[in-house]
């Protein structure tokens, strides 16, 4: 699904403030992998996210996705192929509309902004079925704006939301950083069935090294712009939250 070559990002080069933030990573991803991306501040676990997003270009290297180079495409060009969730709940949707409108909006991801996807009652019944399946109450109030509701609220809504168009990735940009540990919980568990469900190929950046020993089938941790470890598999599936600590004495 995803094949990454030789992978390399530099920011201010020449300069005495040179940053080197990865090198030449290779990182061939399966269809259907959930990788979790581990990694201490400045590991260069956010800029490999960022260069499969598209929301920065690589300084060499190529980002292939279903044998498509896609190295020099912007965000929204790969947007066919890639959902993405931020850090920030306030991100990725818009406060001030309501949640049918987010909904709605959702809907066109990748469709071309001339074709209308109206707010019809069978349009309406879709996303009331699939937000009563979060258990928050909230599939009877589609037309509060989507800034009122809780940080929980709005990345639960928000994931539901990356699937409402054609999604084949989903990155997980640290999802639950800005969360209570319920609301976190929660969400990476919604996330979790919606990666099952749908069959996406997923990638979870995160500090928290008990959900990254919980959730996905493969797991790297990143160290100076370098993958330093590569484990899946039935490794994986057994690996403790106490040894990933350990990866990083």
């Amino acid at each position: 699904m995803i094949s990454i070559t030789g992978l390399k990002k530099t920011f201010n080069a020449g300069k005495p403030n040179e940053v080197i933030a990865l090198q030449a990573v290779d990182l061939e991803i399966k269809q259907g992998e959930y990788l979790v991306v581990i990694g201490s501040n400045g590991s260069g676990k956010s800029t490999l996210l960022n260069l499969i997003a598209g929301s920065m270009l690589p300084t060499g290297g190529s980002v292939n996705i279903e044998g498509n180079d896609v190295s020099k495409l912007a965000e929204y060009q790969r947007s066919k192929w890639i959902a993405r969730i931020f850090q920030n709940p306030l991100s990725g949707t818009a406060a001030d509309l309501s949640i049918i409108d987010n909904f709605r909006l959702a809907a066109l991801r990748t469709k071309s902004k001339n074709l209308i996807i109206g707010k019809t009652e069978q349009f309406k019944q879709l996303v009331k079925e699939r937000i009563a399946a979060l258990n928050m109450g909230l599939e009877n109030k589609l037309d509060q704006p989507i800034g009122t509701l809780s940080g929980g609220q709005r990345q639960a809504l928000t994931l539901l939301m990356s699937v409402m168009d054609e999604c084949k990735i989903l990155l997980l940009d640290e999802p639950t950083a800005a969360l209570d540990p319920r609301s976190a919980n929660n969400v990476l568990k919604i996330a979790d069935d919606l990666i099952k469900q749908y069959k996406l190929t997923a990638l979870l950046v995160t500090h928290n090294l008990r959900d990254a020993a919980v959730y996905g089938n493969r797991i790297i941790q990143m160290h100076e712009g370098q993958i330093l470890k590569d484990i899946s598999g039935a490794e994986k599936t057994h690996i403790q939250q106490n040894q990933l600590f350990e990866w990083f004495a």
